[in-house]
């Protein structure tokens, strides 16, 4: 199967008609209608959104083929995708797709291999990449200053941590990337979170996926 973004998951239903809670995982949360048909992660069925709107922490949304609140509540719960290749490109150099991320060895400036990057993460305080280094983990910012270099063609990236932070022991990094961490032994893939998200190296704002141009949609 070709690999898959998460962009956002069904919550409960809304109303009788059919409607459902829909959390986007997209930068822009409207956006999430101009990608096409969502699929569920086991890519048996597939979802067209038909109207969409801003709910109080939500947005609802009317499905195809989803008529009544029985349909609906069948949804809940349910995680939606789109292939890889539908995405946009990042816009420069320094915004990355956290699945771009997940995998990629982390290698010090001298040379040695630190571990692997098993997961992104935004507490609210700017973005974190997470690297298994033996038996440790590592939560590094993930900033110029910390990480002055990302080579994806190489399966890398450089970081200067301060010192001490792999005292704990390092690893060597697994020779293929990896989506959802399962680069990482023991990982739990719900702790990688959306995967889809684009973090931005310099500012530390972008923690989501960038949106596609405005089609000028009407929202229902």
């Amino acid at each position: 199967m070709a690999e898959r973004i998460l962009v956002a998951q069904i919550g409960a239903p809304h109303g009788i008609r059919g409607e459902v809670r829909l959390w986007s995982f997209t930068e822009s949360p409207m956006a999430v209608k101009d990608y096409g048909a969502l699929e569920s992660e086991d890519g048996t069925q597939t979802f067209a959104i038909e109207a969409l709107r801003p709910g109080k922490d939500f947005l609802v949304a009317r499905l195809a083929g989803v008529s009544d609140r029985a349909a609906a509540e069948r949804l809940r719960n349910l995680k939606l995708y789109v292939p890889r290749d539908r995405l946009p490109a990042p816009e420069d150099g320094d915004t990355f797709y956290h699945v771009d991320l997940i995998g990629l060895a982390a290698v010090a400036t001298d040379g040695r291999n630190l571990g692997t990057v098993c997961a992104v993460h935004d507490f609210g305080a700017g973005d974190l990449i997470e690297v298994l280094a033996g038996d440790a983990r590592v939560m590094l910012p993930f900033t110029d200053a910390v990480v002055p270099e990302v080579d994806l063609a190489a399966g890398r990236l450089i970081v200067d941590p301060p010192e001490g932070t792999f005292d704990h022991g390092v690893a060597e990094p697994q020779s293929t990337p990896a989506v959802w961490g399962s680069a990482c032994p023991g990982l739990d893939p719900e702790s990688v979170g959306n995967a889809g998200s684009g973090v931005k190296n310099k500012s530390r704002r972008k923690d989501r996926l960038p949106s596609l141009p405005d089609k000028g949609n009407a929202i229902d």
